[in-house]
């Protein structure tokens, strides 16, 4: 098998760590690159392609991470992961482990890991790397990395739910929000909606988004189904999608150009959060990308009318 055959038989491994690693599907496409190059011009081949390749992915990683983190903190508004919509590392036997890892919850969870910390988690706790992989990976003994992983879980643990629901009845309950947000049915959403059920939005200060997260069931049916009607005026189209490995949508314009995703946090029988990513420059990958403000305008417009939906 020649270089360029073995890196392309890897691309899908080398993205997915770093993509957990980041947060960010332009970011790791370019650490995939950047390994590529280094790879390229390495004198010597590896004894091992695999570890050579997800060592140097996951080093590329860690130093563009602790960079975005400085960006990160000056971030206007809410930051999230940029929405992917499947991941190209497939593994039978741990599909539901790899879908739960790249979660937009799992993500964020990571965010509160330092660098090496959130590196040392991926690499073991996803892809069940052994230590002496990635205490190479990392620069750090093993002694070390296994203390690294003792802190990450231990941050990991304190924030995730107690109860998680099964991929059935999270596409079950996705389905029946999505039908009653079309109908701009408050009820039905207000049903489905978790008591403390949270509403966020992710514009970065170049979309029309919530001027802050909206709290409570009763508040969030009312504003979605009084807003979706009004996009269906101007013919913006939802399509349900599972993004991040949960069940989720992307909004589209009237030339089919996307406006922004959504995703449904599902626990315990109820939607618990819902999280919008609206910042134009985290859509790209996902096709052309519409004029949200142009949208907003219209919708605006639309409501000064005296027939309404």
């Amino acid at each position: 098998m020649s270089e360029v055959e073995e890196f392309e038989e890897l691309r899908p491994l080398l993205f997915s760590i770093a993509y957990r690693i980041l947060g960010s599907v332009s970011e790791a496409e370019d650490a995939v690159q950047e390994t590529w190059l280094r790879f390229d011009a390495s004198a010597t081949r590896p004894t091992s392609t695999k570890a050579y390749l997800s060592a140097t992915v996951t080093r590329v990683s860690i130093d563009v991470l602790r960079s975005a983190r400085v960006r990160r903190e000056e971030y206007v508004g809410p930051w999230f992961p940029e929405p992917l919509l499947s991941d190209p590392y497939q593994d039978p036997a741990r599909a539901v482990e790899l879908a739960d890892s790249v979660s937009m919850a799992a993500l964020l969870l990571l965010e509160r890991l330092s660098p090496l910390e959130r590196a040392v988690f991926v690499l073991r706790e996803v892809f069940a790397f052994g230590f002496d992989e990635i205490a190479t990976a990392v620069g750090r003994s093993e002694a070390a990395c296994r203390q690294l992983l003792v802190r990450a879980r231990r941050h990991m643990e304190a924030g995730r739910p107690r109860f998680a629901a099964d991929r059935r009845e999270r596409q079950e309950l996705a389905t029946r929000f999505f039908d009653a947000l079309k109908d701009g049915d408050v009820g039905g959403l207000r049903k489905l909606l978790a008591a403390d059920v949270r509403l966020v939005g992710d514009g970065g200060g170049k979309a029309p988004q919530l001027a802050r997260a909206v709290m409570g069931a009763e508040n969030v049916a009312r504003l979605l189904g009084g807003v979706f009607p009004w996009l269906l005026r101007v013919d913006v189209s939802l399509e349900p999608r599972e993004v991040n490995g949960q069940p989720g949508a992307i909004f589209r314009d009237r030339d089919g150009k996307v406006l922004h995703t959504l995703v449904l946090d599902v626990l315990d029988g109820r939607i618990q959060t819902i999280r919008t990513v609206v910042n134009p420059d985290k859509l790209g990958h996902l096709g052309p990308v519409g004029d949200a403000w142009a949208v907003d305008r219209e919708v605006k417009r639309a409501r000064r009318r005296p027939n309404r939906p």
